[in-house]
């Protein structure tokens, strides 16, 4: 499968790459780049980039960004980390469907940074737009290329899928998929494209505390033989930490959400675990998923989710996961 191929880096090594005794995350976990990006609270360039660094030095070869992350900066500020990396040595993921403007609400120059983004899934948006993606990241290829919240998907099947093969057949790309929030307009390209996709990427829908992709879309994908990374592990923060990030889906966490979060919290407080740690795991034990992006800002949040690859997470803990999460929130 295309998917597959996409995720392995072209070499496995590259001068100046030694990730050391850290455990090898490279086909399990991704750097979500959206937060250095300035998602939620500006990130310096420096703290950027010494964070896609440490995702290196931990084994990490797998980067997901996009041009709506921060208006063309997670492109930018990526493409500026990997700058003197062996381009073979890494996998990198963007996306189509939208585009830069600045606050006229004007397209910027191709490779700009803008004030917004705006739809656009014709065969030209798309074009055009993995153009600026290529200008920013620095590169002449992308490993994964994905429509962005196509919520018209009629549009996207007229005009943006077709664009996405002919990229793939070219070899600008190497697999070609969807990435969005909302259940049903993916599985229903997964139906009515699953010869032309390669990957599905459910944001937010496959977590501890969102499983509505396990009803449809995941069974869809899997059927049709559709690959599966899942993304937004931890609904915009309250997975991270309910308790300094309540958030869900970018808004705030009703209270039984939150009071969920804490109680696989104080679970896994007790395996000695912290729970964005598990939350980053869980996604695997989904039958079809087999790549999860974890969104960073700082090295430490690297640390989080790359030493969550090497930790044996026995069966009893997602029992009581799973009884903590359906239990009622205190009267």
């Amino acid at each position: 499968m295309a998917f597959r191929a996409a995720l392995r880096p072209l070499s496995q090594a590259g001068p100046g790459l030694d990730p050391g005794p850290a455990p090898a995350v490279t086909a399990t976990f991704g750097l979500g780049c959206a937060p250095i990006g300035n998602l939620f609270t500006p990130v310096a360039a420096d703290a950027a980039e010494a964070t896609v660094g440490r995702a290196l030095e931990r084994g990490v070869r797998f980067f997901d960004t996009a041009p709506h992350y921060g208006e063309g900066v997670s492109e930018l500020r990526l493409g500026a980390a990997l700058a003197g990396v062996d381009r073979d040595t890494v996998v990198l993921a963007t996306k189509v469907g939208r585009t830069i403007v600045d606050a006229d609400g004007v397209p910027v120059p191709t490779g700009g940074t803008g004030a917004n983004t705006v739809g656009d899934l014709s065969r030209d948006g798309v074009l055009r737009s993995l153009e600026g993606s290529l200008a920013r990241l620095g590169t002449d290829r992308v490993d994964l290329l994905y429509l962005h919240d196509p919520a018209d998907v009629d549009a996207a099947l007229r005009g943006a899928l077709p664009a996405l093969l002919e990229l793939r057949d070219q070899g600008v790309v190497r697999a070609v998929g969807v990435g969005m929030g909302h259940n049903a307009p993916v599985a229903r390209l997964v139906r009515e494209a699953a010869d032309a996709l390669d990957v599905v990427m459910p944001a937010g829908r496959v977590t501890l505390l969102d499983r509505t992709a396990e009803a449809d879309l995941l069974p869809a994908a899997r059927a049709r033989g559709v690959g599966v990374i899942a993304a937004g592990v931890y609904n915009s923060g309250v997975l991270a930490d309910p308790v300094a990030a309540p958030y869900f889906d970018y808004h705030p966490a009703t209270p039984e959400q939150v009071d969920g979060a804490l109680r696989m919290a104080a679970v896994c407080a007790t395996a000695g675990l912290p729970l964005a740690a598990v939350a980053a795991r869980y996604p695997l034990r989904v039958p079809g998923v087999e790549a999860v992006v974890v969104g960073a800002r700082t090295p430490a949040e690297v640390d989080v989710f790359a030493d969550a690859a090497a930790v044996d997470l026995p069966d009893h803990l997602w029992a009581a996961l799973d009884a903590a999460r359906s239990a009622p929130a205190p009267a």
